[in-house]
This record gives C-alpha cells, structure tokens and sequence, in this order.
C-alpha cells in the first residue's frame, strides 16, 4: 500500500488529515482530485454506517485503499441532537455559520455549565480485498454562549473542550488535535495504517 485516499469533499476536513498523517509513508489524495467520483449521500443512522459507506465505495471507484471519518456532535440539553446531522443542522446546503448561528439559538437562555456535549468521529479504512479496519474517537466538553477566535472550521468557534479556557478556534491545529475527537481517532488510524504496511 503506497498511496491512500481520504474520501471526503471537505477540504478543511482533508487539510486537517492531511496534517496528521504526513509522517506516515504513504501518498495521501483527495477524493475530489479524481473526476466523476460518485457524491456519496450520507443516510446510515449511524457514523459507523456512513463512515463505511464513504469508505467503500470511494475504494471501488479509486481501486485504492481509502479512508474516511464521519462526525457527530450529541449536545445533551437538545437530546442529542444534532448527533450524526451535525453538519446540516441547519438544513441541507448550509454553511458553518449557518450552523453555529443555529446551535447558539437553540441554547439561547441555557446556563454555560447546562450545554454540555460529546462530539464524537469515527473512521474506516477499507483496502480493497484485504481489510477493513475502525478507529473511533470522542471528547467532551461544553457549547459557547458566543463565537471566538478565528481557526478551525464548524463548530470550532463554540465548542469548547472540557478541562480548558478556550474554544478549538482559538487553538493551534497542532493543539487542537492533540486533544480533539477526529485527532483521537486519527492516532489510532495511522497505528491501523503501519500495522497493515508493515505486513506487506
């Protein structure tokens, strides 16, 4: 295995991947550098289910291993919503501040220490007829009353992570994904990653 594909359209999400597993030897592409790769709608009722379904089927069209995470943010004093529809909260089509906008008026009036929330990230990596692995991730911590700092992307700006000051946007990417969700299972991704070259 010499080349990976990071099947996501998303390239703040892809830059943020990118980052964390440059050190691994590997050529690591974007599902949207190769033309007519299929639009992936994301209808399973779990982050397993949608993760393995970007998956796979980039795998088949790329006939290249692949890897590909999907997030959910559960904020408990809305049930747990958005879970797995965190990044269409505010319908299809939206932008980030569509959402943040969103989540700040749904918890409009809720105490800081009352807008507690888990974001959580699961990734698959699927290598075509040979294997296919699962690393998962989560941190908990509280939604904002406000937006701050200026980094990162979606809820960046208010979610901030419990035990800290400050929000993931006001972070340094090497900071935040240290601690963060996607960062967790990443780490445990590219353990998968050189266990499956090594045995090549």
């Amino acid at each position: 295995m010499k080349k990976i594909v990071v099947a996501t359209q998303n390239r703040n999400k892809f830059s943020e991947l990118q980052k964390e597993l440059s050190d691994l030897p590997l050529e690591i592409i974007p599902a949207f550098d190769f033309p007519g790769i299929p639009k992936i709608e994301e209808d399973g009722k779990t982050l397993e289910e949608n993760s393995f379904k970007k998956a796979s089927i980039s795998s088949k069209f790329t006939q290249l291993a692949t890897l590909a995470d999907d997030t959910g943010l559960y904020v408990d004093a809305l049930d747990g919503q958005p879970g797995i529809y965190a990044a269409r909260f505010a319908g299809e089509n939206c932008s980030y501040a569509d959402n943040v906008n969103k989540m700040l008026i749904s918890l409009n009036g809720i105490p800081f220490a009352k807008r507690t929330a888990t974001f959580r990230t699961v990734i698959t990596i699927f290598v075509p007829g040979k294997s296919i692995k699962i690393a998962r991730g989560e941190i908990k911590g509280f939604i904002a009353t406000e937006i701050r700092g200026g980094g990162g992307f979606g809820y960046d700006p208010i979610f901030q992570p419990l035990g800290k000051s400050q929000v993931f946007a006001e972070m340094t990417l090497e900071e935040k994904n240290a601690i963060s969700h996607r960062g967790l299972a990443v780490k445990k991704a590219k353990e998968m990653l050189l266990e499956l070259i090594n045995r090549e």
